[in-house]
């Protein structure tokens, strides 16, 4: 088990005071924000975060882990465009009006902004404009791609999108990007000198994600588990895994397979309908978000684990963390055949055919059907996390990027 260092009295940001900014989802339940903000904690910083509240996290200001917690109501989680509109409009009061308060109080000398929204290089601006504070662009989605993920138009939305991702850039003192598909991005269309633009990849906790004896339950009696973690939305493509259910099903009469989908989204009760209508609910568990231990109980129990993210430009180009916890888990992957999924995978996957149901469901029951591969894929998996993938290799690197935003002082 990897051991948290935490420093006490000094530190490389000792004296330092930072303000994340998080909107799409609670701390410390959204985990790259999280262990950000742990490793510049424990570097010596006092950190803020300002983040939603949510099912679960409704307390509006808590410490934990000696971080400062400020979060405020949303009045939706949007579907459509203009449901998009009213979210992020409401979050930027919130934001701002916490971001003011938490200045005028302890104060910080830098804004750590995690997009989604890329609206947040407004307060991230105002601050660095009229007060001088340093502004970091921590771009974890490309906000255009995602755009067209969900909408399929490029519209005047897609155009603000673009316009909002590059004032994002041009702001930034430094930027803060998951791979190196995103960090073409920042220096294309984003105009960010070379040295200005850090790779901190996301990575899964060890001390969180740890193989452990599974809660069988969840395979409601059946002789085989299949599980799946993540926020969900149209984007990850949930709709493909529940086709390629229905396929097994009533197409092949496998009966004796139980999936279980963690997390929450504003597809998911779309999603519930949807498993109703095609007669699969019995076979596909919705249970929300679960708290860290049940959830990897729930994952353990699993003979393998499944992403179904649509074939587009933004998930082609992003890195997801569930692959890794995948991994972390000791898990065997299947997933459709994207860049990045296959950049963090690599053999601890088996890759089916971008958006095809029914090839998604083929590599299913292969690999369940084969024992030896499912102990191969999940040893690969967990032992390339160990040696190179885990949040302390990546720890550093986000140091690193911090002393480059203070190195001409």
């Amino acid at each position: 088990m990897v051991e948290r260092k935490k420093t006490i009295g000094g530190g490389p940001l000792a004296g330092r005071r930072v303000l994340f900014l998080a909107e799409n989802l609670p701390c410390p339940f959204h985990t790259r924000v999280w262990q950000e903000a742990r490793t510049i904690h424990d570097a010596g910083a006092t950190v803020s975060i300002v983040c939603p509240t949510a099912q679960g996290y409704e307390r509006r200001y808590e410490v934990i882990d000696g971080i400062h917690i400020h979060r405020h109501p949303l009045p939706l989680e949007a579907r459509r465009a203009r449901g998009f509109m009213l979210e992020y409009s409401a979050a930027m009061i919130w934001q701002f009006a916490l971001a003011w308060r938490i200045f005028l109080g302890r104060g910080f000398d830098v804004i750590h902004a995690a997009n989604p929204p890329d609206l947040l290089f407004l307060i991230g601006g105002f601050f660095k404009l009229l007060f001088r504070r340093r502004f970091i662009y921590d771009q974890h989605d490309i906000n255009p791609e995602l755009y067209l993920a969900k909408f399929a138009r490029r519209d005047i939305f897609y155009r603000l999108l673009l316009h909002c991702e590059r004032w994002s850039f041009r702001l930034a003192d430094i930027a803060i990007v998951t791979n190196d598909s995103y960090r073409k991005i920042a220096l294309g269309r984003g105009g960010m000198a070379p040295d200005k633009v850090f790779v901190v990849r996301s990575g899964p906790d060890l001390r969180r994600m740890q193989p452990r004896p599974g809660d069988a339950q969840w395979k409601r009696g059946r002789r085989f588990g299949v599980g799946y973690v993540g926020v969900m939305g149209r984007q990850e493509g949930l709709h493909y895994l529940l086709a390629a259910v229905d396929h097994l099903v009533h197409g092949q009469g496998r009966q004796d397979i139980q999936f279980l989908c963690i997390g929450d989204g504003p597809e998911r009760p779309h999603l519930m309908d949807l498993a109703r209508q095609l007669g699969i609910a019995d076979y596909v568990s919705f249970p929300g978000r679960l708290p860290d231990g049940e959830m990897v109980a729930a994952l353990c129990a699993a003979d393998l684990c499944v992403n179904s993210d649509d074939a587009n430009d933004l998930n082609d180009k992003s890195t997801m963390l569930k692959i890794m916890e995948y991994m972390a888990l000791g898990k065997p992957i299947v997933q459709f055949d994207l860049t990045e999924g296959r950049v963090s995978a690599q053999d601890a996957a088996s890759y089916a055919k971008p958006n095809d149901p029914v090839d998604l469901g083929a590599k299913i029951t292969a690999l369940l059907g084969d024992p030896d591969a499912r102990h191969r894929m999940g040893a690969l998996g967990r032992a390339r996390v160990e040696k190179e993938l885990a949040w302390h290799f990546e720890a550093p690197k986000l140091l690193a990027a911090y002393a480059a935003l203070w190195q001409e002082q």
